[in-house]
C-alpha cells in the first residue's frame, strides 16, 4: 500500500517547488535570490537548500505551497489516443493532461487498446500500480461492449469455463452478461464482461475465439473503482479519498 512518503527526509527546495510545477530549477534560483521563498518564515536565498517538505512551511511570494508526492486520476479515455507515455506519431492520454496534472509525470495504469474507451487510471504511484497489475492479485476489470453476432447462453457458459485464445492459451473463467441485442441486417449483442486478467487485446480475442467480433469496448470499473459517467471523453479529475481505498492505495492525496 502506499503512503504519502517518508515525512522525515529532506530535500532540497529547488527539487521541492519544481515537482510542485512552480517553474524549472533555474526559476526556482531566480525567485530564491530574488527573495521570494521562505521557509517557516525565514527568506530562503539559496535553492539547494534542504527542507522537510511534509514538515515545514514553504512559502512562494507569499503564497502556501502544500506538497504531496502522488497523484492519482481518473479519465475517461477516448478513442484514438494511446494509453503509452509518448509516441512519435499518435497522440497519447498524457497530451491530455492539463499542466498541473502533467507536472507530477504520471503515466497509464495498464493499457487500452487505441480504439477503446472508459476507464484509465493514471498515477506516478508505482507501488500501488504494480500491485493492480500483478497477475497474482486478479483485479477484476468490467467492460461493456458490442458485439457483432448473437451472443447467447452458450458462450456465457463458455467463458465461465475458460475460453482458449487462438495461441492456446486458456484464459481464466469470466463472467458474460448479455445486456440486449439489435437485429438488422447484422445482429449486434450488447454485453458485459468481468475478467481478471489482462492479456493482449484479451476480450477481443476471446469473441473471436467463439466466431464473433467486438466493434466498441468500454471498460467501466477496474477492482471497486467505477468509472465517473460524468467525465467527458478525455477528461480526467482527480481520485476522492475513498475511490483511493477501493484501490488499496495508502493516504489518499487528492
Amino acid at each position: 500500500m502506499s503512503a504519502t512518503g517518508n515525512s522525515s527526509k529532506k530535500q532540497r527546495i529547488d527539487k521541492v517547488l519544481s515537482h510542485m510545477g512552480i517553474g524549472s530549477r533555474s526559476d526556482i534560483r531566480k525567485q530564491a535570490k530574488q527573495g521570494l521563498i521562505t521557509v517557516n518564515g525565514a527568506v530562503i536565498k539559496d535553492s539547494g537548500f534542504h527542507v522537510n517538505p511534509y514538515a515545514d512551511t514553504i512559502e512562494v511570494s507569499g503564497e502556501p505551497v502544500v506538497y504531496r508526492e502522488f497523484i492519482y486520476l481518473m479519465m475517461n479515455k477516448p478513442p484514438g489516443v494511446l494509453s503509452a507515455t509518448e509516441d512519435k506519431r499518435d497522440r497519447t492520454v498524457l497530451d491530455l493532461l492539463k499542466p498541473e496534472y502533467a507536472q507530477f509525470e504520471p503515466f497509464p495504469v495498464g493499457r487500452l487498446d487505441k480504439d477503446t474507451v472508459g476507464l484509465l487510471l493514471l498515477t506516478n504511484d508505482g507501488q500501488l500500480a504494480h500491485e493492480l497489475l500483478s497477475p497474482r492479485k486478479h483485479v477484476p476489470q468490467t467492460y461493456e461492449a458490442t458485439v457483432e453476432g448473437e451472443v447467447d447462453a452458450a458462450d456465457v457458459a463458455a467463458f465461465a469455463a475458460g475460453i482458449e485464445l487462438e495461441d492456446g492459451y486458456v484464459t481464466l473463467p469470466a463472467q458474460l452478461t448479455i445486456l440486449g441485442r439489435e437485429r438488422g441486417s447484422k445482429t449486434l449483442s450488447q454485453i458485459s464482461l468481468t475478467i481478471t486478467e489482462g492479456k493482449f487485446h484479451q476480450v477481443k480475442r476471446m469473441f473471436l475465439a467463439v466466431g464473433k467480433k467486438v466493434v466498441f469496448l468500454k471498460r467501466v470499473s477496474m477492482g471497486a473503482l467505477k468509472l465517473d459517467e460524468r467525465l467527458a471523453p478525455g477528461a480526467c479529475r482527480e481520485l476522492t479519498a475513498e475511490e483511493l481505498k477501493l484501490l488499496g492505495g495508502g493516504k489518499a492525496e487528492a
